[in-house]
């Protein structure tokens, strides 16, 4: 797909690549996992494109990415929300029905209670958010009484969500949700707090440097593309997907795993370590959606 939409755009190649990654481990949802020890690890990830300037062409590169995966389920492509605000509007878009109790009358007295369902939820919890103005959403996250912070953590760990306040009744199970935001490296340095890094929250996303790579004055042709065999193959994937269940390493994979792991799982100090301690993670949930694209 990279090398089929990369002459035509002035994308990053890294951004087409990650951000297609990103957006069909969403897609396939939550079926395929890997174990590791109690933790069940799905497709979901979250990733940030960090350019120089506002001239990455972060923008562009995400719009070919969905054309290489139109088509393929249309009810999650039309779910495209952006302006993570709070917690609770993101639990809100993945919510399990919300139940109460109401009293059961006879001749005006109450003789008992019955469970009402007062909302129906959301039935498909995959949800892929594109923020291209991601610096808005460090600015929410780091404010005091917000908890868009520990919500995002959540979703990325196990998917399940809720908030603890009395006003909001909303939870979600099995949420699945993947971001991709756009950010400046000025924008970046200036809101990424210390308190962000350090609590867990920027280590649960790749940050990626993108740049222009290429100048094309008449805007390419990406109009001439032909995406029919891509988005066949994305397609087949997508099926296969659907009845994986649990993968698991060959002995191939196990050496290669082995042979990596150390570097990966090694702490390193100050900032630098609080943004790659989930390293194992990522190679790891990435390693599942390349495995589910070669079906």
């Amino acid at each position: 797909m990279v090398r089929l939409i990369e002459p035509h755009t002035e994308s990053e190649p890294a951004a087409l690549l990650t951000q297609a990654l990103v957006a069909f481990g969403n897609l396939v949802g939550r079926t395929a996992y890997f174990a590791a020890e109690a933790d069940q690890h799905f497709c979901n990830s979250n990733v940030v494109l960090v350019g120089t300037t506002s001239k990455g062409r972060k923008g562009s590169s995400l719009a070919q990415t969905r054309r290489a995966l139109s088509g393929i389920d249309n009810q999650w492509e039309a779910r495209r929300p952006s302006g993570l605000a709070s917690g609770e509007g993101l639990i809100w878009a993945v919510r399990d029905p919300i139940e109460k109790q109401e009293p059961i009358k006879e001749k005006g007295r109450i003789a008992g209670y019955q469970t009402v369902i007062i909302d129906e939820g959301i039935a498909d919890k995959r949800l892929l958010i594109a923020e291209p103005e991601f610096a808005q959403v460090l600015k929410v996250a780091g404010r005091e009484s917000n908890i868009l912070s520990s919500v995002i953590r959540m979703a990325f760990d196990s998917g399940n969500l809720q908030s603890l306040a009395k006003n909001s009744p909303a939870k979600a199970t099995g949420a699945h949700i993947s971001i991709i935001g756009h950010i400046t490296r000025a924008e970046l340095r200036k809101q990424l707090s210390a308190t962000e890094c350090a609590n867990g929250f920027a280590n649960r996303f790749k940050w990626v440097c993108v740049r222009r790579s290429k100048l094309l004055p008449d805007g390419g042709a990406v109009y001439a593309i032909n995406f029919s065999e891509i988005a066949a193959r994305f397609g087949h994937a997508f099926e296969f997907a659907q009845s994986v269940g649990e993968l698991r390493r060959d002995d191939e994979a196990r050496e290669l795993w082995h042979a990596v792991y150390e570097q990966l799982s090694e702490g390193k100090p100050g900032l630098l370590g609080d943004v790659t301690s989930r390293a194992e993670v990522h190679v790891m949930r990435d390693a599942m959606v390349y495995a589910l694209l070669d079906c």
